[in-house]
């Protein structure tokens, strides 16, 4: 596995970086990773790598980087905060249409095989979600416990590819109503497949968070991997 930060332009004029993390082949399916509220930070590095070395070629944006670049937040109330602000003032459409960019230089990069995913955690999660819902993006979507999904519905029409959304029973960010909602919206679509967690928490993937629960982040793991290996490997 070898990582290093590359630089994009982007389509308004400007740069941003974007972590990179290759696997130990050389080459391999893409995932566009995108950031929780907290940043690239060390954990979303860390994620980022261990996908390398399942022998993916990652690539995770900046989001952030028009509010402010290089945001390396924690997972205490401070960072927590922090992340909220920069989220509040972040340009939604704009940041999507960032992440598009990324998508395609991935899908160009030699280091990519073939296919490219979009993959996401919280705040990142309902980008996934926006991306995924984007004509000829990505080839398949991954959603990790996607805040704000059932607010924008209206898309679901537009998902063509595969998608796969995690869910934890008792987050308070996403009430069962909300992800009833999106079960609703996708009822007819054979490709979208949605999964809950029971007694977990919102962020119960992240090693890094008090609410981490390591039964439910490798179950949803082994079902993030094997949807990988079926739609872009």
């Amino acid at each position: 596995m070898n990582s290093k930060e590359i630089t994009l332009k982007a389509t308004t004029g400007g740069h941003f970086n974007a972590y990179l993390s290759t696997p130990p082949s050389g080459r391999g399916p893409g995932i566009l990773l995108i950031q929780e509220i907290f940043g690239v930070n060390d954990h979303i590095r860390a994620v980022a790598d261990q996908y390398a070395m399942d022998g993916y070629t990652v690539l995770a944006p900046d989001v952030f980087w028009r509010v402010e670049p290089g945001v390396n937040l924690g997972y205490d109330t401070d960072g927590f905060g922090k992340g909220l602000e920069l989220m509040g003032k972040m340009d939604f459409p704009q940041a999507i249409e960032d992440l598009l960019l990324a998508a395609k230089h991935l899908k160009a990069m030699p280091e990519v095989t073939g296919k490219v995913a979009s993959l996401g955690y919280c705040m990142g999660g309902v980008l996934s979600y926006a991306v995924g819902s984007a004509p000829g993006s990505v080839d398949a979507s991954v959603c990790y416990y996607g805040g704000g999904i059932h607010n924008h519905l209206d898309r679901a029409p537009s998902v063509m590819q595969p998608m796969l959304m995690h869910f934890a029973e008792q987050d308070a960010y996403i009430p069962p109503t909300a992800v009833e909602s999106i079960r609703r919206a996708f009822e007819s679509n054979k490709g979208v497949h949605i999964f809950t967690y029971p007694d977990v928490d919102h962020g119960f993937n992240c090693w890094a968070r008090g609410m981490y629960n390591q039964k439910a982040s490798s179950l949803a793991r082994g079902r993030t991997l094997e949807f990988l290996s079926r739609h872009i490997a």
